[in-house]
């Protein structure tokens, strides 16, 4: 659980998703796709070698499946170089777990985060986010006359244990009602049991949807997905025209993986700061 936990997003390209669209879009040019879960395999799996009788981390197949299934389903139609991972079957527990949790979690932290820049109003939270709007009137009514600011989060804790203790009960009740016993009883349900009772649901899609309207979608952070894309598409153009400006490993690499690929796994290891500072360098060598 807790390695699931710390990998799960370690394949997320430079601005999030955003950069993971952009690469996708410059991949299909060459007939091949971008997929933050699938670059999380190829991380474990391919870039770290440390061992002398195979390539990749000594993971355990549970891992690795979990790395891939958590948040999604692919079909070996599909994606038949994924056949050893059960794709016909539900992923393990703790997978289906750590989806939602990573869930609770960015449900958390984009109204802060949206909050802290000043995106966000509290109160408008309050008024459309109802499972936001009940927490922060029971933190009010605890601690009378406290700065906005810190009544907002500690309300915040306040709904992240109210979907965490509800994802666990229900999950749990569902484990017992259907009477899954083992690893493989999982596997063979045919739905995933991991998830909110239905009224902590329609609470999340409620919050979920306010999110995509007031925020994910507001001007401020789309001249920004603007700009993650032109970076992410200005250097992948530039990297296929002059290959020999990326590290000598990639050049080696891109013999056996093809260009493309290797100059998307070259940007996807890129943070955030580094990428742009890449940019600047490209964009002088360009004028």
């Amino acid at each position: 659980m807790e390695a699931l936990a710390l990998v799960h997003d370690i394949g997320h390209p430079p601005f999030g998703h955003a950069g993971e669209r952009a690469l996708d879009t410059c991949l299909r040019q060459y007939g091949r796709r971008f997929d933050h879960n699938l670059h999380a395999l190829r991380i474990v799996e391919h870039f770290e070698d440390w061992y002398a009788a195979h390539r990749g981390l000594n993971l355990t197949l549970g891992v690795r499946e979990g790395i891939i299934k958590h948040s999604r389903d692919y079909t070996a139609a599909e994606h038949p170089e994924l056949s050893p991972y059960l794709l016909d079957e539900r992923p393990p527990l703790e997978a289906q777990l750590i989806d939602i949790a990573d869930e609770i979690a960015y449900l958390t932290a984009d109204l802060d985060d949206g909050v802290e820049s000043g995106l966000l109003d509290v109160d408008h939270i309050c008024t459309n986010v109802s499972i936001m709007g009940r927490a922060y009137d029971h933190v009010a009514a605890q601690h009378g006359n406290v700065e906005q600011k810190f009544l907002f989060h500690e309300a915040l804790q306040v709904m992240q244990r109210e979907l965490t203790f509800d994802l666990i009960a229900t999950t749990a009740h569902n484990v017992e009602a259907r009477g899954l016993i083992s690893v493989q009883a999982i596997r063979q349900c045919p739905v995933r049991v991991a998830h909110f009772s239905d009224s902590c649901e329609q609470q999340r899609r409620q919050e979920k949807e306010y999110l995509y309207r007031v925020l994910y979608t507001c001007p401020t952070l789309a001249a920004e997905h603007q700009k993650a894309e032109n970076v992410v598409t200005t250097l992948f153009r530039y990297y296929m025209s002059h290959p020999e400006r990326m590290p000598a490993g990639y050049l080696e690499e891109s013999a056996m993986e093809g260009l493309p690929r290797t100059v998307a796994d070259y940007i996807a290891g890129m943070t955030d700061n580094y990428i742009l500072q890449q940019f600047w360098i490209v964009s002088k060598a360009l004028r």
